[in-house]
């Protein structure tokens, strides 16, 4: 664990300095976020902070390369991590030539199959699915390679969608990420299985990349991602999620906590994760090619009628809708590790309770906001 913890915050810290490198490199070449219509930022902020995310997840991956613990752990571990990252490096040149030309959608859908394409010869892909009683259904080439393709272009696009208020992505990514290092980490812990897992490896470079990123995204930013960030860490995300099923088989971690049988399988989990984790922004993603292509729109046209841009309709403050959507990917996933590795009254009781005051922070707190500030008191105007 404390060879992790060091990962997660050479990731952190080499991503907050490197930022600092990319905010001047936009600047200087015009990589800057216009103000649009469906935009809540009143002025012009640099792009390109995807470039500092992966400089933090390639310095975490040298330190991890030299560490007591991992450096002698499975070659495989290093090796798929490797693949990830330079599969990032190539969504995020894509990216980057967005924010800096703005690409139609087609070719950055292109890059998007590019990468994943790369992950998938490369032997990032699923392989295998539990049937119950200790069975297992096997994938072939070709149906691991559409299923891996679809989820890991599925997760980059749900990401880039809810990326449209100041710390909302990076938060979510991050919350997502450190749920599925724990969930890796106490699985394996649990089966007495080899701790140093790709999964666990990629999800602590993850979640300290997006940790260092957040002090300059939040609420008033002064870098923006961009679709070089936005898409990076969803291919991340889904890929370390990917690899768990090509380093275990169902009947290997099959254990829940107390020797309990795993109540979802692992192998069924990588499948599941990138999408419980996501059910945020992949939530918006379907309701926004719902509602385009129902008016006659591409799915791809933007709009100001995602998820984010509806807290704030009811009453939340920038920072109030970042925090609530943050609750609800926090929920989200939290309850989907909890529930994958224990059972029990009192698991469900303290889910139930974290809903209970997630729906209600989400209703009431605009309403308790207008009431402390009277009307007409500029402070009611006031972004907070």
């Amino acid at each position: 664990m404390r060879e992790y913890l060091l990962v997660f915050l050479v990731a952190a810290a080499a991503t907050y300095l490197l930022t600092v490198i990319a905010r001047e490199i936009a600047l200087r070449t015009g990589a800057v976020a216009k103000v649009r219509d469906r935009d809540v930022h009143a002025e012009p902020v640099p792009y390109l902070g995807g470039l500092a995310m992966l400089g933090g997840l390639a310095a975490a991956y040298v330190v991890a390369h030299q560490l007591p613990f991992l450096s002698r752990s499975d070659p495989v571990v290093f090796h798929d991590a490797r693949i990830v990252l330079i599969a990032g490096a190539m969504i995020c040149a894509i990216g980057t030539l967005d924010d800096l030309f703005e690409l139609d959608a087609l070719t950055k859908l292109g890059g998007q199959v590019l990468a994943s394409g790369f992950l998938v010869l490369n032997g990032i892909q699923y392989y295998l699915f539990p049937t119950g009683h200790g069975g297992q259904f096997a994938l072939d080439s070709a149906q691991g390679a559409l299923l891996t393709a679809f989820v890991v272009v599925a997760t980059i696009n749900a990401v880039n969608f809810v990326d449209g208020l100041d710390g909302l992505a990076t938060g979510v990514v991050g919350i997502g990420a450190i749920a599925f290092f724990v969930f890796c980490y106490q699985l394996t812990n649990l089966n007495n299985a080899s701790l140093a897992s790709t999964g666990a490896l990629l999800s602590a470079m993850l979640g300290g990349a997006c940790i260092g990123f957040l002090p300059h995204n939040v609420n008033p930013a002064r870098v923006f991602m961009g679709d070089s960030g936005s898409m990076l860490i969803g291919l991340v995300l889904s890929a370390s999620a990917i690899t768990l099923t090509g380093q275990y088989s169902g009947t290997e971690l099959s254990k829940g906590a107390m020797g309990s049988p795993a109540s979802l399988a692992p192998t069924f989990l990588p499948l599941a994760l990138p999408i419980t984790l996501l059910v945020v922004p992949i939530a918006d993603l379907v309701l926004a090619v719902i509602r385009r292509t129902r008016a006659g729109r591409s799915p791809f046209a933007p709009d100001k009628q995602h998820l984010h841009h509806r807290l704030l309709e009811i009453g939340h403050s920038q920072r109030r809708a970042v925090l609530i959507m943050w609750m609800w990917a926090a929920l989200v996933a939290g309850s989907t590790v909890v529930i994958s590795l224990y059972t029990g009254p009192l698991m469900w009781t303290l889910i139930g309770s974290a809903a209970a005051v997630t729906i209600a922070l989400t209703l009431l707190l605009p309403g308790l906001h207008r009431q402390q500030v009277p009307a007409g008191d500029p402070a009611a105007d006031k972004v907070t």
